[in-house]
């Protein structure tokens, strides 16, 4: 049974990249998410990282093999369909310029994640979109993807999510606060159920801790 939400909440968001495995495996439970209208808003997850001065865990060689292996990992304990692309990192933007068109309609969105991720499927080659665009019932957006309306689309959710103080993929805004990552989920739920959890005191005291001086000696 889904959680219910507070009648005076915010607009919930989820922020995605078709990138991102994760991104791929918290959509597949979906059914266990609270019962929130969510926008699905798909982003570009090296913008936001380079707009924030993150590395990609593909660029450190153990992080990137680990990275593989833990969403495998996820995906068998999770008993979620889990085949990874021909090749990663890839480039997502048509995709996600296929789901900024389609103004993140889940039965699309999802469609397109299970191309990718579930069936192994090339989403950046001409042929591999092509076939994408007929998988889920868009031949159109093959001419329109480069249209300068859809990337303004793309380029303004990336703006929304750094406004919003999103760092990386997947992250629901609930309320006005960041959840970030697959196993984010039950915090989630436990927000929504009890959302003066928040207020708590001790949640309080370390949303607001202080940094240590610049100059601190941490050798």
């Amino acid at each position: 049974m889904k959680a219910q939400h507070s009648a005076d909440s915010g607009h919930p968001y989820f922020f995605f990249d078709f990138i991102s495995p994760f991104s791929y495996l918290l959509l597949e439970q979906h059914e266990k998410w609270p019962d929130m209208p969510f926008e699905l808003v798909p982003v570009q997850l090296l913008k936001l990282l380079d707009r924030w001065g993150q590395p990609h865990a593909t660029t450190i060689p153990s992080k990137r093999v680990f990275t593989y292996r833990h969403a495998l990992f996820r995906a068998e304990q999770l008993g979620i369909p889990f085949k990874m692309p021909p090749a990663h990192p890839f480039d997502p933007s048509k995709a996600l310029r296929l789901a900024a068109l389609a103004d993140g309609d889940i039965t699309i969105v999802r469609d397109i994640f299970r191309y990718i991720w579930r069936e192994g499927r090339d989403c950046s080659s001409a042929e591999g979109f092509r076939a994408l665009c007929e998988r889920v019932g868009m031949p159109e957006a093959e001419a329109r993807i480069d249209d300068e309306d859809v990337k303004a689309k793309l380029r303004a959710n990336d703006d929304r999510a750094v406004a919003a103080g999103v760092w990386g993929v997947p992250t629901f805004v609930v309320n006005e606060q960041i959840f970030w990552g697959e196993d984010t989920l039950p915090m989630v739920l436990w927000v929504a159920r009890s959302p003066n959890w928040l207020d708590a005191a001790e949640v309080k005291r370390i949303s607001t801790l202080p940094m240590a001086p610049t100059d601190a000696d941490f050798s």
